[in-house]
C-alpha cells in the first residue's frame, strides 16, 4: 500500500462542546463518540506501518500523520486532535488489536489510568 492508497475516511471533525468540569477521559469519550472515524484512521495507519515490517509504532506519530494527511486532503483543514487524547487512542488501538500490545508503547498516564 502506498501513501496514495490510504484507506480511511477523512470526514470533517465534529468539535464537541465540553463542560469545564469533565475529566480528560470524559472529554476523550465525547470526542471519540462524535468522531469515530479518527480511531479508524489511526488503526489503518498503524496497520499500514506494521504491515511494512516495522515492529513499533507510536500513537503520537500516527496522530501527527493523520493531521498531515487531513491538512493535505481537506484543503488545509488539518485535524485538530487534542494531544491529551493520544494516550487514550494508544489504549483503544490495543483494545481493538491485542496482538499490537508489544508494538505500541504505553506510558504512565494518570488521567487514563484513573478512567
Amino acid at each position: 500500500m502506498t501513501t496514495d492508497q490510504l484507506t480511511f475516511d477523512l470526514a470533517e471533525l465534529v468539535e464537541p462542546t465540553y463542560s469545564p468540569d469533565l475529566s480528560l477521559a470524559e472529554r476523550f469519550a465525547i470526542f471519540h463518540e462524535a468522531n469515530p472515524h479518527v480511531a479508524d484512521a489511526l488503526e489503518s495507519l498503524a496497520a499500514q506501518w506494521l504491515a511494512a515490517g516495522n515492529r513499533k509504532v507510536g500513537a503520537k506519530a500516527l496522530v501527527e500523520r493523520l493531521r498531515w494527511e487531513s491538512g493535505l486532503r481537506t484543503e488545509g483543514q488539518a485535524y485538530r486532535i487534542n494531544n491529551s487524547h493520544v494516550s487514550f487512542y494508544s489504549r483503544l488501538l490495543i483494545e481493538r488489536h491485542p496482538e499490537w500490545a508489544d508494538c505500541i508503547d504505553l506510558r504512565h498516564a494518570p488521567a487514563v489510568e484513573a478512567a
